[in-house]
Order: structure tokens, then sequence, then C-alpha cells
């Protein structure tokens, strides 16, 4: 390992409709401008979810053009049509959804319905949710605001919680089973085998449980990053200290010295951060670097620059391998994310982006100055709570 403390490093159902009411008069007829903006000077066309709006006699006033989208109805074929024959609902056990929730009658005292999947016709899946609005808390419902929007969001998180269930499977399936037929192994053959081969297969059944155990914390890092609920508890952290342990420990493994080029510039500030959580972002840039990149791998650590617009310590890993090509530029701190093949889950960037985030920093990644992938994070300068 090469270290520089500053020179510059080398090269490396009821009917909806109201009884009749003296206010009705008051809602806009369904040919009254319908695409009038909403209070504010708000185009219903411009809004992204899908708005449906019908009157006191339960007549369709609004209908923007994302319902039109959503819905394969014109809007206006919609406008001044009984809501239920605009919007035909069914619930997901075939009930016509107006006739079962009617909005315009029942209790006095709801205010709508929330979000919910619903079929249109077809059997295309929406989701609904509703809006009573009455002059009084327990007056007549006066209008029914209705959002629609398509399931591609919904459905596009449930793949990807399927797909880190696939993944949690599949990494912990290899493991388990090494673990189990060393042990099974042991406990029925223990007297023929010699003390090392017992070391080995011990030896193996330990690294096999290390890999369990990172990959649990793993998943328990994203539940956290996922939920807003990753707690950073701050104290004094020596970067630099950090990096070497970082570095011997890759020796030790079995990589050289000479690998890795250490430049700390001077008058890094004070930095405030959760030790354990750093060394994971460091830990996981450095393995990053060593699996898939090659070459040289630097680390720079030195104080944020103005171009940074911000003050704080600023760390940067970077390899001469290959690289990361410019179109995964923009993929590589989500989810699953893999820049080869050699393994791994595809979690650690993401991991790594949470925890930056989660001390207040940013992350980068682009193209170091020999070609490799080159991470660069920011940590801003900060304090515990108590001396705030």
């Amino acid at each position: 390992m090469t270290v520089d403390t500053d020179e510059p490093a080398r090269g490396q159902s009821a009917s909806p409709h109201a009884p009749e009411q003296s206010h009705a008069t008051e809602e806009p007829h369904a040919t009254d401008e319908p695409h009038a903006p909403l209070d504010g000077g708000i185009d219903p066309d411009e809004l992204p979810d899908g708005l449906v709006v019908a009157d006191a006699t339960g007549r369709v006033v609004r209908f923007n053009a994302a319902a039109g989208r959503i819905t394969s109805v014109a809007p206006a074929e919609a406008l001044g049509r009984p809501l239920e024959q605009a919007l035909p609902l069914e619930d997901l056990k075939g009930r016509r959804w107006w006739a079962l929730t009617d909005p315009y009658g029942g209790l006095a005292t709801r205010t709508g319905q929330p979000e919910r999947n619903l079929l249109l016709p077809g059997g295309r899946e929406v989701l609904v949710s509703a809006r009573y609005i009455r002059d009084t808390p327990t007056g007549p419902v006066r209008r029914v605001v209705v959002s629609l929007r398509g399931t591609e969001a919904r459905r596009r998180t449930e793949r990807s919680h399927a797909e880190l269930i696939a993944t949690v499977a599949h990494e912990l399936r290899s493991p388990l089973t090494s673990v189990k037929g060393f042990t099974a192994t042991l406990l029925a053959k223990w007297e023929r085998f010699t003390d090392d081969q017992k070391r080995l297969m011990l030896e193996t059944v330990d690294a096999d449980a290390n890999r369990v155990t990172r990959l649990i914390a793993e998943l328990l890092d994203i539940s956290r990053i996922d939920s807003g609920r990753l707690e950073v508890r701050r104290q004094p952290v020596d970067i630099a200290a950090a990096v070497g342990r970082h570095i011997q420990a890759h020796t030790t493994g079995g990589q050289s010295p000479d690998r890795f080029f250490v430049r700390v510039r001077p008058g890094l500030p004070d930095l405030w951060a959760d030790p354990d959580k750093i060394d994971q972002v460091l830990g996981n840039l450095l393995e990053n670097a060593v699996r898939h990149g090659e070459g040289t791998v630097t680390i720079d650590v030195a104080p944020a620059t103005a171009q940074d617009d911000e003050k704080g310590t600023a760390v940067t890993v970077s390899d001469e391998g290959p690289g990361i090509p410019e179109e995964s530029m923009g993929r590589v701190f989500t989810r699953f994310w893999r820049g080869s093949k050699r393994g791994g889950t595809g979690l650690g960037l993401y991991i790594v982006k949470g925890i930056v985030e989660a001390h207040g920093g940013t992350i980068t990644v682009g193209r170091g100055p020999r070609g490799g992938a080159e991470f660069r994070f920011i940590l801003p300068v900060g304090a515990p709570a108590y001396l705030a």
C-alpha cells in the first residue's frame, strides 16, 4: 500500500342520484366549460392522475385527459352522463362499485373512499379513491371527486419485491446447503476425520454463516432505508484510519499491498458520522473496486472543494479497469444492479447511497483518470444533536 499525505498521486346497490336540492343549480352544467381551470388556475388536463367530478345529481361535469387515457373513454363522451355509466367500476369480486358504495346515500358522515384496486370493463385494474364534498359536515353530497391512477407503479414495486425474494432465496440456498452438509457429515463421521480436516470444514461453515449474516444485515438496511428509519449515530470518525483498516484487511486476505494507493490531503475538517456505517460504505466501495476493477485502486481523502458547494470530507475510490458503461451510469445505485457476473446480490451500492444520504451527503459515479470506475462521496460537517 502506498500512502501520500499531500503530493499528487501517480497514475491510478342504490342509485347515485340524490333527491333534488335547492343548491343543485349552483353546479356547472356538463356543457359549461368542462375544461375550465380548477381553483388556482390549474387546467384539469395538466394533472398527472385521472380526475372525474360528478355534481349533486350524480352526472359527470369533469373528466380530464388522464382519466380518458386510463379508462379509454373520450372525455366528451363521459361528460353529462351518470357517474356509474361514465365510469363503470367493479370490485375484485365483480360487484358494481357505485351501487355498493352509494356515495349520495348512506351515512351522512362519510367523507369518501380510500384508494383501492378496482376493475374497468375488460378486467383492467385501476387505483381509485373518492372524496365526497358537502356544504356542511352532515349535509347532502354536493360533489363527488374521483381520482384514478394506473397500476404500473404498484406492479413495478411488486416485481421489485418478488425479485428481492428470489435473490435472497438464491443467495441463502448455497451457504445453508454447505452448512447443513458439513455439519451433518461431522456429526455422523466425527471420528473418521483428522483435526486438519475438521478445522477446514468448520472454517467453511464459519465463512458461510458469515455470508448469511451479511445478507440478513443487507436486508435490514434496505428495509430501514426504504422506510426512512435508518438511524445515524454520529461520533468523531478518522476517515483516513478507517481506509487503512480496510486496505489491511484486503492485503491480509491475499491482495498485494502495491495494488492500493492512498492519498490523504491536509486540512480535513472534523468528521462526525456513524463509524459502523462509514465502514460499511468504505468496505463496499473497496470490495467493488477490487472485485470488478483492475490495476491500482486509488483512495483519495480530501476536504470538499468549492465546486462541491458544501463543506465536508470527500472520499474518491477509483480503479483502472474497464469502468462502467455510460448507459449504465444512471442505474448503478438501484437495486440488483450488477456491473459484472462475478457474484454479489446487487444490493451493496443501493445501501451505500442510502447510508451516505442518511448522513446528509451525496455520492456520484463516473469514469476515473485511467478509465475505470470512480465513486465519490461527500460527508458534510456535522455534530451530534447534544452539541448542536
